[in-house]
């Protein structure tokens, strides 16, 4: 189904408005599957990037154990592990702000293992790229590149200010350029506006990634944002999904790392009239669901699972 493109003015309004309105709205564009996907952390914490609500950040004294880039074998074993759960998807995830050339090639090596795994498509979240690097991922058969934008660009600088919201554009821009898949989103409750949640999902559809993970944020102790609890409810996290299918209707709405603060009643809500994906498994710091519970919630909604 296609849709007008709406203004920001009317996003928000609808933003504002009934929500069973709201999500019956946004029902309208989500399609009756529920994508699985899953990661593996493979180099963990020392990130000189500030962002505020991150455990990996070198600016904040975490409790988290950092260490380098993990063995080919172990994103291997971890890779089949998730194909044994549904998954479609396996994405190899790394600290810093850009991938360490000392790490790259390795990095290609499992790429290249995620996509001799038969029936699961390789993905990689692995900082801001430079064309070379960007090459060379498209060369080695990267499926998907993951890439979040975070926030809106109008409060990017209350999020981080070691590197600025047009640097990740540019590397969304990058992959599109190579040809790969773009998975590209946000994190919510880091303080931002309605208005402003309205403004990633137009910042969104201009980019137009192929999926969209949402977080919710999972305050970390020791970073800026530890003490951000309260700055988002559920319920306006569900308004959100709404607003952000409904302005990015050919996008998968994946929902990911904090969905456990959201109860299981609203998780199967957002899965009934916004989501069409789910990270499965636990994630860079924190934990998630277990892949049988939601396997479970998907096949109790009547959803489909690709695979």
């Amino acid at each position: 189904m296609t849709t007008a493109v709406l203004d920001k003015n009317e996003l928000l309004n609808l933003y504002n408005s009934d929500l069973d309105e709201l999500l019956d709205k946004a029902y309208e564009y989500v399609q009756n599957k529920v994508e699985i996907c899953s990661l593996v952390n493979a180099r963990n914490g020392k990130c000189s990037q500030n962002c505020k609500y991150c455990a990996q950040s070198s600016h904040y004294c975490t409790d988290i154990e950092s260490y380098p880039l993990v063995s080919v074998d172990t994103v291997k074993e971890a890779a089949i592990d998730a194909k044994t759960h549904y998954a479609s998807r396996f994405a190899i995830v790394t600290s810093g702000k850009t991938p360490d050339e000392s790490d790259f090639d390795t990095m290609l090596k499992m790429i290249a293992e995620i996509n001799n795994i038969e029936g699961l498509n390789s993905c990689a979240s692995i900082g801001i790229l430079n064309e070379e690097q960007a090459k060379q991922l498209a060369q080695v058969g990267l499926k998907r590149f993951h890439h979040n934008i975070n926030t809106s660009r109008s409060y990017y600088p209350e999020v981080c200010t070691t590197h600025t919201f047009e640097d990740r554009i540019n590397t969304c821009k990058l992959v599109k350029k190579y040809g790969m898949e773009l998975c590209c989103g946000v994190i919510l409750g880091m303080g931002e506006s309605a208005e402003q949640r309205v403004e990633m999902a137009l910042n969104l559809a201009e980019i137009q990634p192929d999926s969209i993970p949402i977080n919710i944020l999972m305050p970390i102790p020791e970073t800026p944002f530890a003490n951000y609890l309260n700055k988002i409810d559920e319920e306006n996290v569900l308004r959100t999904l709404a607003i952000f299918k409904i302005a990015n209707p050919k996008s998968v709405l994946r929902l990911c790392g904090g969905r456990m603060r959201l109860s299981k009643e609203n998780q199967e809500k957002a899965l009934k009239y916004c989501v069409e994906g789910l990270m499965t498994g636990n994630y860079l710091t924190t934990t998630g669901s277990s892949p049988d519970d939601d396997i479970r919630m998907i096949k109790n909604l009547n959803k489909n699972i690709p695979f």
